[in-house]
């Protein structure tokens, strides 16, 4: 059975029509070359028409990447050589300037971000490198972002994730945090002997505008030891006591 070349026609043009539909989700753009020539908007999302070979359409993801960078061997501002990973989030928000202004745009992020991080952290010491990486981070993110913007990225955040310290300098820390730490305890210790010395010296000074008041203590001294179970208890009498039985012995009338 022979086809009519009248109906070859339609339905080669019916197929071209089925191939030339592209369908794009809702995070994807697609940047149309027509003749080589950018067409002014990205398309998409949904269904949009692509006549190959007149167009060609690239596919762009606005979606937030989240992309770590390999470890890197930094020499901080103290002389420490130390290998520091990191974090870096960013996301297209001009389709057309990351095909058109920059061959492959996460690659050119990703050595962005290498050289970046070994700069920004070889110009800070050891101490800030560990202590301060909230301003480091941010530091980095506001280079990243503007270098990257003639290309249509925005870099959301970049984060530290390890510094890697060699096992010397990781012994000599762990000495000096262990002689901070003696150094707060006894600094502690000190002040507890400082307060104590002058609570005792106010009881002191109490005892000796109370004469009584030791004899008190003595007599709760004594109840203690016996609560104790002791079979024999030698305790001297203080001089307190015998004045106070003198004088009670003074007070009372001579017996007849």
């Amino acid at each position: 059975m022979e086809i009519s070349p009248l109906l070859i026609l339609p339905l080669i043009l019916v197929l071209y029509l089925m191939a030339s539909i592209n369908i794009l989700a809702e995070y994807e753009r697609g940047v149309i070359f027509r003749l080589g020539k950018l067409l002014p908007q990205p398309k998409g999302p949904g269904v949009i028409l692509v006549f190959a070979p007149i167009d060609r359409i690239v596919r762009v993801s606005l979606r937030t990447v989240a992309f770590e960078v390999p470890p890197q061997d930094v020499i901080t501002r103290d002389n420490v050589s130390v290998k520091v990973s990191a974090v870096l989030y960013y996301r297209v928000i001009d389709p057309r300037r990351a095909v058109v202004e920059v061959e492959n745009y996460q690659y050119a992020t990703l050595q962005l971000a290498q050289t970046t991080l070994r700069s920004v952290l070889g110009q800070a010491q050891l101490d800030d490198l560990l202590a301060e990486r909230d301003r480091l981070n941010q530091q980095l993110q506001n280079i990243l972002d503007q270098h990257a913007e003639p290309w249509g990225i925005k870099v959301s955040a970049v984060e530290v994730k390890h510094v890697d310290l060699p096992g010397d300098m990781q012994r000599s820390m762990a000495r000096q945090a262990e002689a901070e730490r003696e150094k707060r305890a006894k600094i502690i210790h000190a002040e507890g002997e400082l307060d104590a010395s002058a609570k005792l010296a106010q009881a002191a000074g109490v005892i000796a505008s109370q004469p009584l008041s030791i004899t008190l203590r003595y007599l709760q001294t004594l109840t203690e030891i016996a609560s104790e179970k002791n079979s024999t208890i030698i305790f001297p009498l203080p001089i307190e006591l015998l004045e106070l039985l003198k004088a009670s012995v003074r007070g009372q009338p001579d017996a007849k």
